[in-house]
């Protein structure tokens, strides 16, 4: 059977990506009748003045077509009389590094293309660097347009050793350099008279003969969950794809992250009952008890897997909304799926020369070194040893589209020496001592918006009607629980992010809380909403920008207008308006009395 390769080609626009893999189908003679005709005749009206176009094999959008680049990710199947081949054809432009990103994540070698009239520049080594932390071992540098520079010798050995002095500490496997010119076709499929002084492969023997076999250092049994299968009540499996070692019927394995051991009492290879299964084969396996398992949990022989709700990610940001800490998100390891918030951003790393730069932003294209805390333990390995339990990606909780991608490094040693310490007196018993239920009352709106003074008059009336209350104002938190916080993005998203551990630990304490903040950004709300968790009420005061600036208490706005105050929500920075808050009213449409009637009529529909 023949082996098979997996690789993508990647580098900057225009260094001749989709031109050299074409050329290569062509040469090769691995193209259809059809598919060589429709070239041609497709390459007349194309860029090449009537000359084969070969770029058109793999640059299928009209788009691309148009604008003579790359922008999706083209896949493409072929096989020679020696291997098989799947090569991923990536995106140059920087806009479109994600996408360059996916490609590299199930590639086992990477062709980085460099034009030779340029050499590495600025795209070159952020796809190495991102080829390398997606963990591909084989790299080749393409070193393109031979012909424009003469097939100079002096010049690709520069390019060379400045190649491999970027990838030194990359912890690669091989490192291959090819002088080539993709659309003449020199050192393609077969040696070129122009490159004599060459004395390696051309590009497809190489790729036909380079070992890309990994060594198998995890021999133990590795299986995340998928899918928990119940046809009947008396069959429960447990469904995923073997990501390493092997197993047995009769084996003894431990379901993670509960702990528990059981041994297999049936297989199933797709359906076809087996007596074992190995790595890479998606599998049913049946165990001889109960066990607390679903997706997301791990079946396992092996006993140093970790289990952890706080560790270290290497990841590249995506976004095009900056990074800052304090930003939650959901967090997908394997195929467990849990909310998680970067704590902390360590540093950044520069593209060009790897150093760790401080930083308290990212923005995307950018690596960076963060902390990350999870709702809840997750099962994971770090990716040097199982890729399928050590990669992750981050995903955006309102718009869900993937943030970042990324590698977990290792546990945080607090997520294991702090423990959660259980008491006797719980949330229930204060509740009822109390003769209420813990709600939080989320007030939310701009400043001048009326916010404060009617969160005050709600607690005034909660009070009198005998219920206990405490009331967490913005700007009186800022004198002393969040006295360190400015007004950048990052230290609002922190703010937010304390006030509502505060909250929480006051419902915990059978009170009802009353918060007033402006709150600005959806995603650190629906943050708040699940901290707190039950009880949770955002009341929206959805006062007019005009209103609230024509009532200027603070003199905030005036001040704002001039200049004098930056960031300021509203006018030099964004509010983002709630789409589904539990309560709204416009305060310039009640008089205070009224307005108060209105809210505590309608939260009281969740007292109940």
């Amino acid at each position: 059977m023949k082996s098979l390769l997996k690789f993508i080609t990647c580098g900057s626009v225009d260094d001749g990506k989709s031109t050299l893999i074409g050329h290569m189908l062509y040469d090769a003679k691995l193209l259809f009748a059809d598919q060589e005709k429709a070239l041609e005749l497709d390459s007349k009206v194309g860029s090449r003045g009537g000359e084969i176009d070969y770029s058109l094999l793999l640059d299928g959008l009209m788009a691309e077509r148009e604008q003579g680049i790359t922008i999706d990710v083209a896949y493409r199947y072929f096989t020679t009389d020696n291997r098989s081949f799947i090569v991923a054809d990536t995106p140059g432009h920087e806009e479109y590094t994600r996408n360059m990103a996916v490609g590299a994540s199930f590639a086992d070698l990477a062709i980085i293309l460099v034009d030779a009239t340029k050499g590495v520049i600025t795209q070159t080594k952020r796809h190495a660097r991102i080829c390398s932390l997606m963990g591909i071992k084989h790299l080749v540098l393409a070193v393109n347009k031979m012909d424009l520079i003469g097939f100079d010798q002096k010049r690709f050995e520069e390019i060379k050793e400045e190649f491999k002095q970027l990838t030194y500490g990359f912890n690669l496997e091989s490192v291959q350099v090819i002088p080539v010119s993709a659309t003449e076709g020199d050192n393609i499929t077969k040696k070129s008279e122009n490159t004599l002084w060459y004395d390696g492969l051309p590009l497809l023997p190489y790729l036909e003969n380079v070992d890309v076999r990994k060594d198998n250092q995890q021999v133990n049994f590795i299986l995340p969950v998928q899918r928990v299968s119940r046809p009947n009540h008396t069959f429960r499996g447990f469904q995923g794809q073997v990501e390493a070692g092997n197993i047995a019927v009769g084996e003894e394995v431990i379901t993670l992250p509960s702990n528990e051991k059981a041994k297999v009492k049936s297989i199933l290879v797709t359906d076809k009952e087996a007596g074992s299964a190995s790595v890479g084969q998606p599998v049913t396996v049946q165990l001889d008890r109960e066990v607390d398992v679903s997706r997301g949990c791990v079946l396992t022989t092996a006993e140093n897997i970790q289990v952890t709700d706080m560790f270290t990610a290497t990841i590249l940001w995506m976004d095009d909304t900056k990074l800052v800490p304090g930003r939650n998100y959901l967090v997908k390891v394997g195929t467990k799926v849990l909310p998680g918030t970067v704590m902390s951003i360590k540093h950044k790393i520069d593209i060009n020369t790897g150093e760790h730069i401080p930083a308290d932003q990212i923005f995307k294209n950018e690596l960076v070194e963060c902390d990350i805390a999870l709702s809840e333990n997750m099962v994971f390995d770090t990716f040097e040893n199982n890729e399928a339990l050590g990669g992750l990606i981050l995903i955006n909780r309102v718009t869900n589209m993937t943030s970042a991608g990324g590698v977990v490094e290792h546990a945080l040693r607090r997520s294991t020496n702090v423990v959660w310490q259980d008491t006797d007196i719980t949330r229930e018993i204060r509740s009822q001592q109390k003769g209420q239920k813990p709600l939080t009352l989320w007030f939310t709106g701009l400043s001048g918006s009326g916010k404060s003074t009617l969160a005050n008059a709600v607690e005034k009336r909660l009070v009198s009607l005998g219920h206990h209350t405490m009331l967490l104002d913005g700007d009186n938190v800022r004198h002393g629980l969040n006295k360190n916080l400015g007004f950048k993005e990052s230290d609002r998203v922190e703010n937010i992010r304390r006030i509502s551990e505060v909250a929480k630990l006051m419902n915990d304490a059978g009170l009802i809380t009353l918060t007033s903040f402006i709150a600005p950004y959806e995603s650190d709300r629906k943050n708040a909403r699940e901290i707190i968790g039950e009880g949770y009420i955002e009341i929206y005061v959805s006062t007019p920008l005009e209103v609230c600036e024509a009532r200027d208490v603070k003199g905030l706005y005036m001040k704002a207008r001039a200049g004098e105050i930056p960031n300021f929500t509203g006018i030099s920075s964004l509010y983002e308006a709630p789409g589904n808050s539990e309560i709204e009213i416009d305060t310039s449409k009640y008089l205070l009395e009224d307005a108060t009637d209105y809210v505590i009529k309608q939260m009281m529909n969740y007292l109940d």
